[in-house]
């Protein structure tokens, strides 16, 4: 979700007449979108402004902005710790950036503007997307929920819901455009349509999701297991282009620790739902988030989370240590597990996980899958001629060519190819071998596009360009002399433990 932010940020910024910081540039805005669901969001943020802090001394018409979550908690307490921030504004008012930052170079003052309710839905924003072949669409915002640890619905509101029409014309656009994949987003997404009244509102949006050509992959995240119902299940198997694949948090395998969460569901509910889903689609990948160290957990009950992932055989698992977040309930339980107890659980979880997922990766071996080619999945692919992409079901591969299609740039970030597992890792899969199959596509054109405009932009200007990134939104090309931003996009490694 903060991902699909910052594009949408990189989108009003560029409409403003900013144009991107190129690589390793200096820049004359930088903005950071934060998140606030555990504790070292803030310290992250915190060092980060330090170690800015003497770039703006040396330059003060630099521009430095904080929006987000954290931004919203945190509001003018930001100023009062980095004085020489100049923009502070929240998750309900994205909108008002550039404005702020023109309001702060005039008045010569910090800017802090935080709305309590939302007050433009961020879909009707530009955005700038980070891919040409894949987009993000957001069904709802906000969030009905009131689980203990989370903080996200005092800091992203009650949830609203988008109507269907608009998110579908969104959708379409955007396949218009060159994508290949959407994912819905939503911090429920199983309640899609209740504020709508109608609550069977989702598993419609898939299926007509289905009936648009072009679109060749449908993901969506997350939903609630308390929400998630048959006619979902029927609709992600029933719809070709809606992805085998299901992230859904457990947060918890112990029923006593699920009712302190307040998750209003039960371990034996969530494994029903694992194991119906994996009758209509028998090779889904299913992933989830555990949060471990939750304020009252004995060995207990850690032992009943360990007992579900060995049920569930989850593909992966994203895995936190309970970060009590002020103005929660669970921060203010009694029954604080010791941190080297949680450090302890939190290393046999990872240990167990990795060994369901490095099982479930080694069955996929002499499999042949299908991969969308994507840019920058694979940190070494520079140093080792690989290629990578994710297959249907999510799960990452990275592949060495041999063969005809092994001529650097014939297989292009965007084209889709089918190859043939040959390795089952912890974390990816690798298909190293001749290739049966490659179709070249739009967004793989695209991708060329940006590249040739980059590399004759880069020869023009003496030093390297990076490639353009699309804006399906559109938006304004700024010409020479505009300020240049740097946008602090967030690595999206893992999914919120707060839904």
């Amino acid at each position: 979700m903060n991902v699909h932010d910052s594009e949408r940020l990189a989108g009003l910024l560029e409409s403003a007449g900013y144009v991107p910081a190129a690589q390793g540039a200096d820049a004359d805005v930088v903005v950071f979108n934060t998140c606030a669901v555990r504790e070292n969001a803030d310290n992250r943020l915190y060092g980060n402004l330090g170690h800015l802090y003497p770039t703006k001394k040396n330059n003060p018409g630099m521009q430095i902005a904080v929006g987000g979550c954290l931004a919203q908690k945190d509001r003018s307490v930001i100023i009062d710790r980095a004085p020489w921030v100049d923009v502070v504004f929240g998750t309900h008012n994205l909108h008002r950036l550039p404005v702020l930052l023109e309001r702060a170079r005039h008045n010569a003052a910090a800017q802090v503007e935080i709305a309590e309710a939302l007050e433009v839905f961020p879909s009707s924003l530009p955005a700038r997307r980070a891919s040409h072949h894949s987009a993000w669409v957001s069904i709802s915002v906000g969030c009905d929920n009131t689980c203990t640890f989370c903080i996200v619905p005092s800091l992203r509101g009650g949830e609203r819901d988008r109507r269907p029409g608009d998110v579908l014309a969104e959708v379409e656009a955007l396949v218009a455009d060159g994508a290949l994949e959407i994912t819905l987003l939503g911090q429920n997404v199983n309640s899609y349509g209740r504020s709508l009244g109608d609550p069977g509102a989702f598993a419609r949006l898939l299926r007509a999701c289905g009936n648009i050509e072009g679109l060749e992959r449908v993901r969506f995240t997350s939903p609630h297991p308390r929400d998630f119902t048959d006619d979902v299940i029927e609709a992600m198997a029933q719809t070709p282009n809606v992805c085998p694949q299901l992230h859904m948090p457990l947060q918890s395998g112990s029923d006593a620790v699920l009712r302190r969460m307040r998750r209003s569901y039960r371990r034996e509910r969530f494994l029903g739902i694992v194991e119906r889903v994996r009758e209509a689609i028998p090779r889904a990948a299913i992933t989830t988030d555990i949060i471990v160290g939750f304020p009252g957990e004995t060995e207990e009950d850690f032992a009943d989370t360990l007992d579900v992932v060995r049920a569930a055989r989850f593909a992966g698992a994203f895995t936190f240590k309970y970060s009590p977040r002020p103005g929660t309930p669970a921060a203010e339980m009694d029954g604080a597990v010791d941190p080297a107890v949680v450090s302890e659980r939190y290393e046999r979880l990872a240990s167990l996980q990795d060994e369901m997922s490095w099982a479930e990766n080694r069955a996929q071996v002499g499999r042949r899958v299908e991969i969308l080619v994507s840019e920058g999945e694979g940190r070494k692919d520079s140093e080792t001629g690989r290629l990578s992409g994710r297959a249907r079901d999510g799960r990452l591969v990275h592949l060495l060519v041999t063969g005809p299609h092994a001529q650097d740039g014939v297989v292009r970030p965007g084209d889709v190819i089918e190859a043939v597992v040959t390795r089952g890792a912890p974390h990816h899969l690798t298909a190293d071998g001749p290739l049966h199959s490659h179709r070249r596509t739009t967004a793989g054109d695209a991708w060329e596009a940006a590249r040739s405009r980059g590399s004759e932009a880069g020869s023009e200007a003496g030093s390297e360009a990076g490639p353009e990134v699309l804006s399906p939104a559109g938006s304004m090309s700024a010409g020479s002399g505009q300020p240049a931003v740097s946008l602090g996009m967030p690595t999206l490694r893992t999914g919120p433990a707060a839904r």
